[in-house]
């Protein structure tokens, strides 16, 4: 059907323009270089929904409904600016399914001069757009992303001969390019970060604020629709849908965090609590990562509250730590070591996925709730997502890969730019050390303190070894002691291994049969 198209469409009389702009589903932005570099009366915005993109990875219904139903809000709010918006639904009998055949569709109406794009943000993506002059044959300009503070040449020049690629000092240069809670040369309050005030478990009896949530406009109910009818076996719950799918709404879930929640998130950002999946968090990675909001201005509101007295010191520099230091950090690891660091694998895991991280049913209390939350919200925080989801599949011996992929598809706000290094990075340290100085291992104790999952769960946190026992006591242990060799001299985790050697032979048979028992019925 689509190649008749292209036939017929070619003996048509074309229009002639300008540009073509092509507008991705995460680039809803107004202030796209494109749209700035471009004419109105002489231009075209392209945008697609294609099937090349909503199976890639098998995502959560959530999040291809928020992208969707975004991305249609953004081409209204073009057409009222008095932009030309050819806009591709996925449903459309003619769409060809990926951007590059809607863009040679496109080619048959019009006699552009040129294509314009921002540089997108997956190199997957890129590789693509890179090969289009050729395929098309039209020039194609590939645009800076001007929403990200720093650009890919700079992180390049910091990176440079440094042998470690530690987040900590590229977050202080970002302070100071900024201007983000200094007072002159020295950061606010005399420390650049307060982590270690940020680690309280939270109680029971906190108030706890609910998330902002939007009522739906046409797009968003038209989305649902479509993604009942070609999505219904995807991971995950599609109703309810709290998201805001604009601008506007995404400030209003700003405004509503800063208010409700901002001046709690310091003290309890690393705490998780059963029926509370969200806690203190922002719940806006989402609206960034599309392109509603500008991550300098979310940040300037916060140095505002902070200012004003509404918020602490170390709830405001927690997050902002999050957006100009590890965001823009994991981004410029990603294109500076990509496509070759989707690969890589220093332990050499080679485990399959466990079952139950689609289902969530396993009698680990933590798995299961954190699982199960994922699986409603398409969210969790990044203490469930680093300790509990990741730290098991470490310790197992999952597959990089595998996991990497399953967080790509699980969360509304995952991107491949943001996730992959936070997944093969620092969750399972497959990258040996580039990102994170350590493995993220972790037995239950860490849990048990920063949670309230033991305390129902069928396994006892407190015993280490038998049937009982919670697996991660045992499995931290068994991890430890298959990579010995890759670990030992890592001068972060020697403890460990001094601990390890002083317990009894028995012990330590102990704790490996346990793992080696747990292992072999894991699904």
């Amino acid at each position: 059907m689509a190649s008749f198209i292209l036939k017929t469409a070619s003996l048509m009389p074309k229009t002639a323009k300008e540009t073509l702009i092509f507008i991705l589903g995460d680039q809803l932005s107004h202030g796209l270089s494109p749209l700035r570099a471009a004419a109105k009366e002489d231009s075209i915005v392209l945008m697609a929904e294609v099937s090349e993109e909503t199976t890639y990875v098998p995502h959560h219904k959530k999040k291809i409904a928020f992208i969707l139903a975004a991305m249609r809000t953004f081409a209204d709010e073009l057409r009222d600016k008095g932009w030309t918006v050819d806009y591709v639904k996925l449903d459309d009998a003619d769409n060809t399914g990926s951007f590059t055949c809607e863009l040679k569709r496109t080619l048959t109406r019009y006699d552009f001069k040129r294509i314009f794009i921002t540089e997108p943000s997956e190199w997957r993506v890129m590789h693509m757009v890179q090969n289009w002059e050729n395929d098309l044959q039209c020039p194609v300009s590939i645009l800076d992303d001007t929403r990200f503070i720093c650009s890919h040449d700079e992180f390049q020049n910091w990176a440079d001969g440094r042998k470690q690629l530690r987040m900590e000092y590229f977050y202080r240069d970002m302070r100071r390019k900024t201007g983000l809670l200094m007072n002159g040369d020295d950061p606010e309050g005399g420390q650049w970060n307060y982590d270690s005030e940020n680690r309280k478990p939270a109680d029971n009896d906190l108030f706890m604020p609910s998330p902002y949530k939007t009522k739906h406009n046409q797009n968003v109910k038209d989305v649902l629709k479509l993604i009942e009818n070609q999505f219904s076996e995807n991971f995950g719950d599609l109703d309810p849908f709290p998201y805001a799918v604009n601008a506007d709404g995404a400030n209003k879930a700003l405004d509503h965090f800063i208010r409700e929640a901002l001046p709690n998130f310091g003290d309890y950002q690393d705490a998780m609590l059963t029926g509370e999946p969200f806690l203190y968090h922002s719940m806006i990675a989402q609206y960034i990562n599309v392109g509603l909001l500008d991550p300098l201005e979310v940040c300037q509101a916060i140095e505002k509250a902070y200012q004003s007295g509404d918020v602490p010191l170390n709830a405001a520099e927690g997050f902002i730590r999050q957006i100009i230091g590890w965001r823009e950090y994991v981004r410029g690891i990603y294109w500076r070591e990509m496509p070759g660091y989707v690969d890589q694998n220093f332990f050499g895991a080679d485990r399959p996925l466990p079952d139950f991280y689609w289902t969530g049913e396993t009698d680990m209390r933590c798995m299961s709730e954190t699982i199960k939350d994922t699986a409603k919200n398409a969210y969790a925080h990044h203490i469930q997502r680093l300790m509990v989801t990741g730290n098991f599949a470490l310790l197992i011996g999952v597959k990089p890969r595998e996991i990497h992929e399953w967080y790509l598809a699980v969360y509304a706000d995952a991107f491949e730019w943001v996730e992959l290094p936070n997944t093969l990075g620092m969750s399972q340290f497959a990258d040996g050390g580039l990102l994170a100085s350590k493995p993220y291992a972790a037995s239950g104790n860490y849990i048990k303190k920063m949670s309230d999952y033991c305390g129902a769960c069928k396994f006892k946190v407190n015993k280490k070894t038998g049937d009982d026992a919670c697996p991660f006591n045992s499995l931290y242990w068994h991890f430890m002691d298959r990579n010995r060799e890759k670990l030992e001299n890592n001068p972060r985790i020697g403890m460990a291994y001094r601990t390890w050697d002083k317990m009894d032979e028995d012990r330590k048979k102990d704790s490996l049969n346990t793992a080696e028992s747990f292992l072999k019925t894991i699904n």
